[in-house]
Order: C-alpha cells, then sequence, then structure tokens
C-alpha cells in the first residue's frame, strides 16, 4: 500500500514481543509473570491474574459459577464459569443495568467507586433460580434474579434496604428448615468521628430471598476492626463463618482470614474463632477474602483474592487458587510454612482435577464485533450506563458503531476533564504483569469536526482525590476536517501526524510490559509507526488497568452531536499466559 505524500513519518517494523521474563518486572513480581493453567497438570497463582476482586464461587451441576465486582462499570457484576477451578470464562454479568441511582446515568456519570460491591451469588433449589445480591455502600442492598446462570436476569433489581455503610452480603438457605439468612457487615460511623465501627450482623430472610424479616434489628455475631467479606457454610452440624480482620499494628498490620465455628447447632452461636491464612512473612500482599469450594473426590479448596496493599497492584486485585487442609475441624488455607498453625499461600500446585488446557474454558479478549445476535462479548463493560441509541452492532454489520457524544456537563468540577465525562467508553479487564497487545482496526470515515476516538488504557477515579490515571491514542478531526494522530493523558495532550484526506482507515496498537504502555500505528496492519508516547500502568480507586475504546465529540458550538467510528475488530493478548 502506499503511503499518502503528506504523512511525514519515519517507518519502523515492530519486531514480535519476546515471550520471555521481562527485566523491568522487580524480582519479587516475577510469580505474577506466568499464571493459569501449566499444562502439565498444575497450576500457577493467580489463576485469574486481572481485576477480579470480590469473588464468590457457587457449584451448580458439572461446573462452578463466579461473580465478581464492578463498582461503576455496566453491566454491573462480571459472572464466570469453570470446569476445573482453574481455567475460567466469561458468562454474563447479574445486573445487566445500574439503574438505582442517577449518578450512574451517561448524563451524570458522579458514581466513580460506588455501585456494585461485593456480593453473594446462591442457587435457590426449591425455586430453581438463581439469586445474587450486592450492595452499593451509598445505596442499600440489591438482588437480581435469573432462572439460568446466562440470564435474562432482572431488568430492575429488588432493593431489600437503602443504608449506607453496610458491604458483603452473604446468604444462606437452609433446605432442611426452610430457613434463610441473611449476614451482612454493617458499618457505623465511629464515636470519635474518625473511621467507621464494623460488625456482623445476622438478619432472617424470607424464603423466597425477597425479604429482610428483621430489618432494623438483626443479631450480631462479631465485632472488630473493619471485620468484611463474610461468607457462611453449614456442614458436620456446625455453622462457619469465613471473614477477614485488620489486625496488628505498625508494618505488622494487615487483613487475616479468620473463621468462625459455633460451638452448637445454632446459627446464633455462641462461636469461636481462629486465624486460618495469612500473608508470607516476605510479602506485602494480603491474602484474604473468599469461598470455601469442596471438589467432587472430597478435597476442600479455598479461592481467594490478593488484596492491594503491595506491588504489583496495577492490574488490579486477581484471585488464587489454594489447598484446604482440616485439622481438628479448622481449615488450614495453603500451606503452614512456619509451623505456627495458620496456613500461608501456595503460588504453584497440582489441579483440582484433571483437564485438557485445549478444551478447557479460556477467558475471552478479543472481539470480531460479528456475534449473530448482535451481542457485544460478555468481557465488555461501559463506563457507567451507556448511551443506548448511540452504539450500535447492526448500523454496519460485523463492526462496533460508537456514536460521538459530548461528555457530561453534570459536576464537572468533580470529574476533572472530558474523558472521566464522556459516555459510552467501552473497557475490560488487564490480564497479567507481562506483555500484552492490543490491536484495534478502525474506519474513520465517519468522523466529523470535533470528534476524537482511539483506543485507551485507565484505572479507577475518584472525584477530588488524585487517584486513578488514563491514557488517550487515536485520531482527531478539526474544525477545518483535517485529521490527525493524538495522545492525551491526566498530565498533558499531544497532537501528532497529520493524516491525508484519503485515509478511511487505521490500526492502532498499545503494548504493555509490566506497568508501561507504548503506542503505535498502521495504515495497513503490516508496517507499523512508533511514537514516543509511554504511559505509566496505575491502580486507582479499587480498580485495576483497563483497556478499551472510545468515541466522543466536546464541541459545543453545533445544536446535535456528530460523528462516529466503526471498529472492525478489537484483538488483545496477553503474551505471556
Amino acid at each position: 500500500m502506499k503511503l499518502p505524500l503528506t504523512i511525514t513519518l519515519i517507518l519502523l517494523t515492530t519486531p514480535a514481543l519476546a515471550q520471555d521474563e521481562s527485566p523491568t518486572i522487580p524480582p519479587s513480581a516475577q510469580r505474577f509473570l506466568h499464571w493459569g493453567d501449566q499444562g502439565d497438570g498444575t497450576y500457577a497463582n493467580p489463576i485469574l491474574n486481572g481485576d477480579f476482586a470480590d469473588a464468590d464461587v457457587e457449584k451448580h451441576g458439572d461446573r462452578w459459577v463466579l461473580i465478581t465486582s464492578t463498582n461503576h462499570l455496566s453491566p454491573g457484576m462480571t459472572i464466570l464459569e469453570s470446569k476445573d477451578l482453574v481455567n475460567w470464562r466469561y458468562t454474563g454479568h447479574a445486573f445487566p443495568s445500574l439503574s438505582w441511582e442517577p449518578q450512574y446515568a451517561w448524563d451524570q456519570m458522579n458514581g466513580y467507586s460506588w455501585g456494585v460491591w461485593a456480593g453473594d451469588l446462591c442457587w435457590h433449589e426449591e425455586r430453581q433460580e438463581w439469586l445474587c445480591y450486592q450492595i452499593d455502600f451509598q445505596s442499600g442492598l440489591y438482588l437480581s434474579r435469573a432462572k439460568d446462570i446466562h440470564g435474562p436476569w432482572s431488568a430492575e433489581p429488588e432493593c431489600l434496604f437503602k443504608r449506607a455503610h453496610s458491604t458483603d452480603p452473604a446468604v444462606f438457605f437452609d433446605d432442611e428448615k426452610k430457613e434463610a439468612w441473611l449476614l451482612i457487615n454493617h458499618g457505623t460511623p465511629s464515636a470519635s468521628g474518625k473511621g467507621i465501627d464494623h460488625e456482623l450482623r445476622l438478619h432472617r430472610l424470607s424464603w423466597d430471598g425477597g425479604t429482610i424479616l428483621d430489618p432494623e434489628g438483626g443479631h450480631t455475631l462479631w465485632k472488630g476492626h473493619k471485620v468484611e467479606a463474610a461468607k457462611i457454610r453449614r456442614f458436620h452440624d456446625q455453622w462457619y463463618v469465613m471473614m477477614i480482620e485488620w489486625q496488628g499494628t505498625g508494618p505488622d498490620r494487615d487483613r487475616k482470614q479468620l473463621c468462625l465455628r459455633s460451638t452448637t447447632d445454632s446459627i446464633y452461636g455462641p462461636y469461636e474463632s481462629r486465624t486460618v491464612m495469612e500473608r508470607e512473612s516476605n510479602d506485602h500482599r494480603s491474602a484474604c477474602q473468599g469461598s470455601l469450594i469442596e471438589a467432587p473426590d472430597g478435597r476442600w479448596w479455598f479461592l481467594h483474592q490478593l488484596v492491594q496493599n503491595g506491588k504489583p497492584r496495577f492490574m488490579g486485585r486477581p484471585q488464587c487458587l489454594q489447598p484446604v487442609t482440616w485439622v481438628d475441624g479448622w481449615p488450614i488455607i495453603g500451606k503452614d510454612i512456619d509451623g505456627d498453625g495458620i496456613g500461608e499461600p501456595v503460588w504453584t500446585h497440582e489441579k483440582p482435577m484433571a483437564s485438557d488446557r485445549e478444551t478447557a474454558f479460556h477467558l475471552q479478549t478479543s472481539d470480531e464485533f460479528d456475534d449473530p445476535d448482535h451481542r457485544l462479548g460478555p468481557q465488555w463493560n461501559w463506563n457507567h450506563e451507556p448511551r443506548n441509541e448511540r452504539w450500535s452492532l447492526t448500523a454496519r454489520e460485523g463492526h462496533l458503531r460508537l456514536i460521538a457524544s459530548k461528555w457530561t456537563q453534570a459536576d464537572r468540577d468533580k470529574l476533572k476533564g472530558p474523558f472521566w465525562g464522556a459516555p459510552n467508553t467501552l473497557s475490560q479487564r488487564q490480564l497479567g504483569i507481562g506483555k500484552t497487545r492490543v490491536e484495534a482496526k478502525l474506519d474513520i470515515s465517519g468522523l466529523k469536526p470535533g470528534t476524537r476516538t482511539g483506543i485507551t488504557h485507565f484505572s479507577g477515579f475518584f472525584p477530588g482525590m488524585k487517584t486513578g490515571s488514563y491514557a488517550l491514542f487515536g485520531v482527531h478531526e478539526e474544525n477545518d476536517g483535517q485529521r490527525v494522530l493524538f495522545f492525551i493523558d491526566q498530565d498533558s495532550a499531544t497532537a501528532g501526524e497529520e493524516l491525508s484526506p484519503e485515509v478511511e482507515t487505521i490500526y492502532l496498537r498499545s503494548d504493555t510490559d509490566f506497568d508501561r504502555a507504548t503506542f503505535s500505528w498502521s495504515l495497513d496492519g503490516e508496517t507499523w509507526n512508533q511514537t514516543d508516547h509511554t504511559h505509566q500502568l496505575t491502580f486507582g480507586s479499587w480498580r485495576g488497568n483497563r483497556p478499551g475504546l472510545f468515541c466522543w465529540n466536546a464541541r459545543t458550538d453545533e445544536p446535535t452531536e456528530t460523528g462516529w467510528v466503526d471498529v472492525d475488530w478489537f484483538r488483545y493478548s496477553p503474551l505471556n499466559h
């Protein structure tokens, strides 16, 4: 292909990325480089090496189902499924929209950090129904239902209560006694005015799961410093509550995984407690907050997250799988390395069951936008609620059309720039910490003056605080119709090469190596032009880095919003996995 003469550039052919260990990755982080199924009957933690925070696992039939929080992203509460607890695939979302508060709407976009937090998933055997509970920290407790895990889920979730400062619902249905229970972490502003006091409070729940029978009461099972993430089980005529609690002071202060065990067959207790897992002595990332799982062969496992207090953290909070050994009726999670009776995480282990890596489930990343039912892949989320009339998979077959919108005028001071208020930014989770590559093929013939479109990396954002970051690389049509490449991040904006008016198709690429992203572009998908732009990937406001797509038009002198981009495909490859 002959390049237009109006483009001034130096052509570089980008070599294939090497898959060996990168010297830019600190030695302490090398263990995160190769992860998941190793193809030899073993796995390496994390098994889900991305922002799969706040997971809950439920067994159903021949597979396990997992949910993970999404905050302000829509649709909410991502669902995954697995046949072997190691290899997972995206299935869908339990909350099709974040309709319960106006701040999540595309014309406000003020719900950063809130929305869908940690939840609980359960299968109601008698009703033959899935129930998914989650608490919006600023709003209340919500329930979504489905007859099939693949949906459809409730178009409008049921609100069980409106209350701030509560988190982490856990539900248990006793099929023998036809009783249902809800365990919640209730927070109350402390008397000192500094922080929030926490307690685990048990409530009675209606058998259909939709009504709290004692909303103003409840029974306190446990009080502690930042207790949270409880899961409740019953076996061997005893009740078990898995929970986390902040313990210690100074550099030894850390989240610990606790187990509460009832001394009688009463859910009200009394309970005795024991710490059953803690981080390694030479690691700074807390290992806690997870689900006890029994495999078909009778062995037990614990799926848990690594939280953000440590490095690396830009990929978010990944999930690890630990073997569980029962000692005197207490679960020891991982391996008791130092002999103190408390488990520490293991990083490699035999898989829970044999499975063929080639035929196992695999995480979806790339999207050709050619689904016969015109659905987006389940790996995607919008930034807040999408403006649905301004995106389409049918306007042009085999393409995703993003129609530019003006960025919201609501509370501009809080949003700190156009990106955080631009509707219809589409993204997915970063996978791994090694070398990854994003490529997208864009038809830019529909751009109009003021339109910006391209690829992005961004993490969380919290209004009024310096958290989160973003980088945008793409094409801008200026007021005179000239199209130019541009790069914008949270600190600067740079205009690049001018494109010939004849150019209708452009390929954009980002390559990441540990926490550094670089950007390049091409007119034919074969010869690539490396730019000088770089971006450091970050963790911000409870969310890890996300690669994605954007299109907006911020012009205010037009009565209508103009321009669109047709995305032929988006291909995302974690090259070390």
